[in-house]
């Protein structure tokens, strides 16, 4: 941004951050400056355009040049404001935890729709791999009679899914578990869902991820190393956890969703694979047969 004493407006600084995130490589240039924008007035982003003459302070401006650089440098712009909206809940983020995707709200909704029945009957959940705790915190908003239990492998993770808890105001029961060692999570009773959107990109696709992605977002949360071995991990406790009506909901990689449902149909399961909005194929839903 410019030293020299100028009045910026709303509207200024909107065409002038666009075009320099644009000099950039920025994705979304226009969205970017215009959710950085909104933080620092403290207003909504289609409020923006309602005030596009108004002045900046030199308050604000000293509150939105440092996210702007930032920004500039391909950091989240989740990151940069310090969270997500998800569903129905405000979900704190930061590097410890991916950034919720919309495909993973996909798959609350297919949840939600597919046990609407159930709104007042006390299900067990259980999500695997919680890392910010988007999952199971959405569900228990929306079914406050459902049990909820997540596990993740990072305690940092963990620590920030408590704190989403807590800001949403909602009852979950965190630990501490390894997905690839699922003898160690603790069965308890049988749960009557499980879900997990576990880490699926593989580490020849690292170069190809935008840079805000690669360079930002925890890797714990995005590679897996052996897909094969971490999907397996997960139907095996399933068929050890599951309550016999309960159904399983894992999201996929798009080129590997065949494989894996491949991988349940050679077991005694009865599998669905779901695309995403995109029409990508994503999610499957499995109930032991």
């Amino acid at each position: 941004m410019s030293n020299k004493v100028k009045e910026w407006t709303v509207l200024s600084m909107l065409e002038w951050a666009t075009d320099y995130f644009k000099e950039k490589e920025i994705p979304d240039p226009r969205h970017s400056i215009e959710w950085l924008l909104a933080e620092t007035l403290n207003t909504k982003r289609l409020d923006l355009y309602l005030k596009y003459d108004r002045p900046l302070s030199p308050a604000e401006l000293g509150e939105l040049r440092p996210m702007v650089k930032r920004r500039a440098q391909h950091e989240p712009l989740q990151y940069i404001i310090g969270f997500s909206d998800f569903v129905n809940a405000r979900i704190s983020v930061n590097p410890d935890v991916l950034i919720p995707r919309l495909e993973t709200e996909q798959l609350v909704e297919i949840i939600l729709n597919r046990h609407a029945e159930a709104e007042d009957i006390p299900l067990s959940v259980l999500d695997i791999g919680t890392g910010s705790g988007c999952i199971p915190i959405a569900l228990k908003m929306e079914r406050p009679a459902w049990q909820l239990s997540a596990v993740d492998i990072s305690a940092k993770a963990l620590e920030t899914a408590r704190y989403n808890a807590e800001q949403n105001e909602v009852d979950i029961s965190f630990s501490k578990e390894d997905i690839l060692n699922p003898g160690t999570i603790a069965s308890g009773p049988s749960w009557d869902i499980i879900v997990s959107n576990p880490p699926y990109i593989t580490p020849d696709e690292k170069e190809a991820l935008e840079p805000q992605v690669r360079a930002h977002e925890p890797h714990l949360a995005l590679f897996t190393d052996d897909m094969i071995s971490m999907y397996g991990s997960i139907l095996r406790f399933a068929e050890k956890n599951l309550s016999p009506k309960g159904t399983l909901y894992l999201e996929l990689h798009e080129y590997f969703a065949a494989q894996i449902q491949r991988l349940f149909d050679q077991k005694d399961w009865i599998t669905d694979l779901r695309k995403d909005y995109d029409n990508k194929d994503r999610f499957l839903i499995a109930r032991l047969k």
